[in-house]
């Protein structure tokens, strides 16, 4: 299974915006650097910023089951996460499907006050993590994710699915990391257990790459009856 890693930098005012994604999959790292608009409104193409040759040795992410965890009904085989809401930070967004672009990079959510689902790893409620992604703030103002960082542990995080169902997930924590340090084993890491994780940017803006340095990760696990 792919792994993907939402590592997206915007920043707020007139500055120029941009949004990094990488891609880890079967030990390949890749990065592609969205479009970003210039002063006059038209789009800058950036190059990729980073590779990596592929590692044999390296697992891909997902679940695996452990006889000793708890049981779980799993979602539906087609069913797809629509919608994601965070009450305690009023977060209440439809979700974009995160699909990967001709490079194998994670294209970002289109909208900024959009989140998106990385649609080839793990459906939310399925054993294993599930990533959302989703822009800290844009050339205009504060995007979907601009209060991430005030998630504490208990909160809730609730998904939608296509089914009409609702898997709930309690933040169990969270982290703050560089993006050249990115813990893709604890965010994209096998799993017994359905979690989640939450993905924005965060620390400081680096005005001459046009994006933040650090990522913020949300970690949550599936609340059971």
């Amino acid at each position: 299974m792919s792994l993907a890693t939402f590592v997206a930098g915007h920043r707020a005012g007139a500055l120029a915006v941009g949004a990094a994604l990488v891609l880890v999959a079967g030990g390949v790292t890749a990065a592609a650097v969205a479009d970003r608009p210039d002063d006059t409104g038209t789009s800058v193409a950036a190059s990729p910023s980073a590779t990596a040759t592929p590692d044999p040795a390296s697992g891909a992410a997902g679940a695996f089951q452990d006889p000793a965890a708890p049981s779980y009904t799993a979602p539906p085989a087609d069913a797809t996460p629509v919608r994601v809401q965070i009450p305690s930070i009023g977060v209440d967004s439809g979700l974009e499907d995160l699909g990967l672009g001709a490079q194998g990079e994670l294209d970002p959510p289109k909208e900024w006050q959009s989140a998106g689902w990385y649609q080839d790893g793990v459906v939310p409620g399925a054993v294993g993590p599930a990533v959302i992604a989703g822009h800290v703030d844009s050339g205009s103002g504060p995007a979907v994710f601009v209060d991430l960082a005030k998630l504490v542990p208990g909160d809730e995080v609730q998904v939608t699915l296509s089914t009409g169902s609702v898997e709930t997930f309690r933040v169990t924590g969270s982290e703050r990391t560089p993006k050249a340090t990115f813990p893709t084993s604890d965010v994209y890491g096998a799993s017994p257990t359905p979690g989640l994780r939450l993905i924005t940017c965060d620390g400081t803006f680096d005005r001459s790459t046009g994006h933040y340095v650090d990522n913020l990760i949300v970690f949550a696990d599936l609340v059971t009856s």
